[in-house]
């Protein structure tokens, strides 16, 4: 008889009480539901009479949830937010697939988002969502389909695709590049830092001089290390190939060809989910421009 009952519980009662529960007043969720106060009261009554329970208290100035309200409101909140999210799915008669994609800043200013209107054009009922961070990220509890990561690619619960190698140079304004003869120079300007301590270490072995020891500023992030470096004049240690745009314009200069292998840039998915059409067609796009941008 429960299953049965739960089986007929009305949609328009369950929507009732949900928006009821949520503004604690049946007045304010006729108003979202366009209906009147009454109406919303009576679907309430009816599903309390349905379930055999109180779900309000009345009071003389709104309303309180009783303990079964309390159970039920998170659950049906939640089920009516999945339905509109796949409802906005079909909006213009087609199907459009969500895809969330966790990028690492520097990845997504410096090469990303110079594309994205070229996928959009390409994959229209495609709906692609961006979210950035510093290369921290939990697939499976974030609901992401991809990130995108720098690093050696060393992820045991991910499948890793690299997407290409980013070594780091030396990256710095055009007046602070003349006066940088020699690795040597360095030791007058004043050197941006990364939360991975050993880059300048690294670029010093490459570049075959003796490390010293640098007490300059400390980013989170290549993008902001580097912005830094343009509006005050320092030097930052970067993937030249995230800066592209800024070297071509003159922003920034290369003053020394040697670079630091860290790592590289890596497209990476759950080996525990099984990928969807949109996320197929993601890889293929991705794989492709990085292809013709080689070529």
């Amino acid at each position: 008889m429960a299953n049965f009952m739960r089986n007929r519980l009305p949609l328009n009662a369950l929507r009732a009480f949900e928006s009821s529960a949520r503004h604690l007043n049946f007045t304010r969720a006729g108003l979202e539901l366009s209906v009147t106060q009454a109406a919303v009261s009576q679907q309430v009554r009816m599903l309390e009479q349905q379930l055999g329970i109180q779900l309000f208290r009345r009071l003389p100035r709104g309303l309180d949830l009783t303990e079964e309200g309390q159970a039920l409101l998170p659950i049906l909140t939640d089920a009516f937010d999945r339905i509109e999210s796949v409802l906005q799915q079909f909006e213009g008669g087609h199907f459009h697939e969500v895809l969330t994609v966790a990028v690492v800043g520097t990845f997504a200013v410096g090469w990303l988002m110079p594309r994205l209107a070229a996928f959009r054009e390409s994959h229209p009922f495609i709906d692609l969502r961006v979210l950035t961070n510093n290369n921290l990220v939990n697939l499976s509890a974030d609901g992401m389909d991809f990130a995108i990561r720098f690093g050696e690619g060393r992820w045991p619960a991910t499948h890793n695709l690299k997407l290409f190698d980013a070594p780091l140079t030396v990256l710095c304004p055009p007046e602070v590049a003349a006066r940088l003869h020699s690795p040597q120079d360095l030791q007058h300007e004043r050197l941006m830092r990364s939360y991975r301590k050993d880059e300048w270490e690294r670029w010093f072995t490459a570049a075959q001089v003796t490390p010293w020891r640098i007490n300059g500023p400390v980013f989170d992030s290549s993008r902001l290390m580097v912005e830094g470096a343009i509006h005050s004049g320092g030097v930052a240690l970067a993937p030249a190939r995230m800066f592209a745009r800024e070297l071509r314009e003159g922003l920034l200069q290369r003053p020394f060809s040697a670079e630091a292998d860290l790592g590289g840039y890596w497209l990476t998915h759950l080996k525990s989910r099984d990928m969807t059409p949109a996320m197929k067609v993601f890889v293929s796009w991705i794989q492709q421009q990085v292809t013709d941008e080689q070529q």
